[in-house]
């Protein structure tokens, strides 16, 4: 059986990816299966920076924003799963397909982001994510991601 995480926190987020705020966009990543799958949370707040903007009379959390956090999520699973080989490194999008998004996101909603491995090839990986409010899914998206040391 894979080892699993049950929670980790956002205090151990941040020491798994190197995300701050504003762009942290994940509070918390439940039921991790280590190379396997995971599940992040995000508490949609209407102090979100990017509401002044986007729209201002019905503010609505950017689509490619909750394809971010589902690469976030993916990101704190992988750095779970081979910290000595992520450490000190960076992941970034190298491929975001079939993105659909079919809800909006609104303040005072719960994001679960469900993200899952597809394949793994040394620093190239590939997940399938889906984000659901209450249940709902509001957004997906298959996605490409790239592990790389920051001096590259």
């Amino acid at each position: 059986m894979p080892d699993v995480i049950d929670v980790i926190n956002i205090d151990q987020i941040k020491k798994l990816i190197p995300h701050r705020a504003p762009f942290l966009l994940i509070d918390r990543v439940e039921n991790v299966v280590l190379d396997s799958e995971a599940t992040g949370i995000k508490l949609i707040s209407g102090n979100e920076p990017y509401f002044a903007g986007h729209f201002p009379d019905f503010p609505v959390m950017p689509g490619v924003l909750i394809v971010e956090a589902l690469a976030q999520t993916a990101s704190v699973m992988v750095a779970a799963t081979i910290p000595d080989l992520t450490d000190g490194k960076l992941v970034f999008f190298t491929t975001v397909e079939k993105a659909k998004f079919r809800q909006p996101v609104r303040p005072g909603d719960a994001v679960k982001l469900h993200v899952v491995k597809n394949t793994n090839k040394g620093p190239l990986w590939k997940f399938t994510g889906k984000a659901l409010v209450d249940g709902k899914v509001v957004a997906e998206a298959d996605f490409g991601a790239m592990i790389v040391d920051p001096d590259r």
